[in-house]
């Protein structure tokens, strides 16, 4: 496994402790779909797919996938006993009737007023929002998954988004290849850094103003 991929195993991992028992959690496209791989053993969480399905399990075994069981991302995953399937309309019904406890997705950009910018940078093409827009409103907490910079190492953390917004001041909780960050009233709060890294390199390398306390643990 590259650098690259241990550090986003690592961001996965951290997301997946913060889930509590007993929860209803969508997991985005991409990179969040990581999360039913690392669910601690001894909590009872039902993962929810835009989809169609509750009750989606880690990847299968090789050679053991199932084509017409697979995340909203169409990757093939498994389902767990007890599990179900149902259409497009009650799976947003579900999501718009604020039944979804957590969401996990990925971003373009994240601001200190928690707006988040995750499906269109203008000038390009793109598939679409998918059910961006309807989760993050409809969910009780929203987890951003992401690198903490772009490609050209820019924050990705931003004063103010500048991509056009998918929900204004919904995020809860940022999670990024260096930091965990809480998004409150008072603004961006650090709570935790990766192992790898040290609060000033977390600082520089997000826009705003970061809250810090006293203690800071290591992810």
């Amino acid at each position: 496994m590259d650098p690259k991929e241990l550090k986003r195993v690592r961001l996965i991992k951290r997301i997946a402790q913060e889930l509590p028992d007993g929860a209803l959690v969508n997991l985005g496209i991409g990179m969040p779909t990581m999360v039913a791989n690392y669910i601690p053993k001894d909590r009872n969480i039902l993962l929810h797919s835009e989809n169609g399905f509750i009750g989606l399990g880690g990847t299968p075994e090789k050679g053991k996938e199932d084509p017409r069981i697979v995340n909203a991302g169409g990757q093939p995953v498994t389902l767990v006993p007890g599990g179900c399937y149902f259409d497009s309309a009650m799976s947003f019904a579900i999501i718009r009737g604020g039944h979804v406890d957590y969401t996990v997705l990925g971003a373009l950009e994240v601001d200190e007023q928690g707006n988040l910018a995750n499906y269109m940078i203008p000038g390009k093409m793109v598939p679409g929002m998918g059910g961006a827009m309807d989760l993050v409103v409809g969910a009780k907490n929203v987890i951003v998954a992401m690198e903490h910079v772009n490609k050209n190492g820019a924050p990705k953390i931003l004063r103010k988004c500048t991509l056009p917004l998918t929900a204004v001041e919904e995020v809860d909780i940022i999670v990024t290849d260096m930091a965990f960050i809480r998004v409150t009233k008072k603004g961006l709060v650090l709570e935790e850094i990766a192992e790898d890294t040290t609060v000033e390199e977390v600082v520089k390398c997000t826009e705003p103003k970061l809250h810090i306390p006293g203690t800071i643990r290591k992810f």
